[in-house]
């Protein structure tokens, strides 16, 4: 196990950026950002991956730079949902997704999708599976950006096909990653490019929407994804990604959450476009949110990469805060080695 107190200040923050990256090898720039930035994981998308072996043979190659650039092991992860949302095609096995299984309601074809592709991403050294997508679309909404991805709109129901997909991929080896807490089913503005608040009442989420989040909780899932999308009636001014009221008072200490936090993609316009990269740093900060999640831009992984270097200078509580939230990281690394 690594010992967290010996990482230096460069190696907490970087610690705190999971980052995706342009090419399908170890590159420069990706040499550079474990190297120099000493980022605590990767995510792929298609354009990093050609075939199994070659995919197997990148995890490989970048494990062993972290570890002899004297880092700890990566978190290799990948959006494998199912459904439209798969960044791995043939011959990895490919499923209808979510919507389906729920169609089903099926626990054992929502096992059988977590099982299988668990044994297929640990087979090629993939560590971490950002899903299942745990939101619930309510009956009648006009046109919600989730429609595809979702088990349904039933609270029960997507926390019974939830749970399956979360023990099958944590029991072959693989974290699962409750998204995007707390449920982004209600909105039809897709996050992507812009800002969606939901002016659901509190009362009403714990009925619906935070029904599948608790499931979760209860059973044990690795991480939980933090949306882009401001909750009236928990946080006015805040999104769910940047919102201490949500991430510590509501997830960790009211529903009980210890494990990793992370946020979705900040290169999304629901971000990008309103928070500068300082104030996007303050807010993780402030919120103790474990991962930074950078999907693209190299410009922006640097300025978070010095803006939580900043952070942990500031103050002695700060950079405890940091150490907790590096030594849940490097929990999860150890729990989950690929």
């Amino acid at each position: 196990m690594y010992n967290v107190e010996s990482l230096t200040d460069e190696q907490l923050a970087g610690q705190c950026l999971m980052v995706g990256f342009r090419g399908s090898v170890l590159d420069d720039d990706l040499r550079f950002m474990i190297c120099r930035m000493h980022i605590g994981g990767v995510i792929l998308f298609k354009r990093n991956v050609s075939d199994p072996s070659h995919l197997a043979e990148l995890c490989h190659t970048v494990q062993a730079f972290a570890l002899e650039s004297g880092n700890p092991r990566l978190i290799i992860a990948v959006d494998q949902e199912g459904g439209p949302v798969a960044r791995l095609g043939p011959p990895f096995t490919v499923f209808p997704g979510n919507r389906a299984i729920g169609e089903a309601r099926s626990e054992t074809a929502a096992a059988e999708f977590g099982t299988i592709t668990a044994r297929e991403l640990k087979g090629v050294g993939i560590t971490m599976n950002l899903a299942p997508v745990l939101d619930v679309v309510p009956q009648g909404l006009n046109a919600p950006v989730m429609a595809d991805r979702v088990f349904g709109e039933e609270p029960g129901l997507v926390a019974d096909l939830g749970k399956a997909v979360i023990e099958a991929l944590q029991q072959n080896g693989v974290a699962a990653t409750a998204k995007h807490f707390p449920g982004i089913g209600r909105t039809a503005v897709d996050p992507h490019e812009e800002l969606p608040h939901i002016d659901t009442k509190r009362h009403v989420l714990d009925s619906t929407d935070l029904v599948p989040f608790g499931a979760a909780i209860r059973n044990n899932v690795a991480a939980v994804m933090l949306s882009h999308v401001i909750y009236t009636d928990l946080d006015p001014e805040w999104p769910a990604s940047l919102s201490s009221v949500i991430v510590k008072d509501l997830l960790q200490e009211t529903m009980g959450f210890n494990g990793v936090t992370i946020t979705d993609d900040l290169d999304m316009g629901a971000i990008d476009k309103r928070f500068d990269p300082d104030t996007v740093v303050r807010r993780i900060s402030e919120a103790e949110i474990d991962i930074a999640l950078i999907c693209h831009d190299r410009a922006k992984i640097e300025a978070a990469h010095l803006a939580l270097l900043k952070v942990i200078r500031q103050s002695r509580d700060a950079r405890r805060k940091r150490v907790a939230s590096v030594q849940r990281i490097l929990d999860l690394k150890e729990n989950y080695p690929g």
